[in-house]
Parts: C-alpha cells; sequence; structure tokens
C-alpha cells in the first residue's frame, strides 16, 4: 500500500533545488540617473551581438533605469551610433 522509503526519496529529491542570486542594478549601486546616448562602449554591454536589447530580466537592471538605457540605445541607433541589426 504505503511506501514509506518510496515517500521519503521523493521528497529529498523535490528539496532540491538551485537558489538563483538576484541581480542588482548597476546604475542604482553607481548612483547614475543620465545616461549618455554617446557613450558607445556604455551602451555596448545591454545590447546583443544582433543588435538586440537585452531584457530588464537578464541584464537585472531596476524597471526605471532599463528605460532610461532603451531610450538612449534608441537615440544612438538614430544618431548612427549603434546599428539597428548586425548583417
Amino acid at each position: 500500500m504505503f511506501d514509506k522509503q518510496a515517500n521519503k526519496k521523493f521528497s529529498e529529491k523535490s528539496l532540491i533545488f538551485k537558489r538563483i542570486k538576484k541581480r542588482k542594478c548597476k546604475l542604482c549601486s553607481n548612483k547614475m540617473n543620465i545616461v549618455d546616448y554617446k557613450d558607445v562602449e556604455f551602451l555596448k554591454n545591454y545590447i546583443t551581438e544582433r543588435g538586440k536589447i537585452i531584457p530588464r530580466r537578464v541584464n537585472g537592471n531596476c524597471a526605471k533605469h532599463q528605460r532610461i538605457i532603451t531610450k538612449a540605445i534608441k537615440k544612438a541607433r538614430e544618431v548612427g551610433f549603434l546599428p539597428f541589426q548586425v548583417e
């Protein structure tokens, strides 16, 4: 009927999980409120090799700074400092 050993093994395996460390916002820790669209080396850290903007959940930014970075990347693309897509 009820097997205690099988139940014990199942409960031990279900408790094993890897805790992921929450990433901190780099801009909050450096107390940066302004991101310059001309600073291409800084903005390259927030786009992929293909030119896509890295999402907030991946790079660890807070929502406020992610919006600022996104606007700066889009402005740099319009001016021509960053590519829209890489060929």
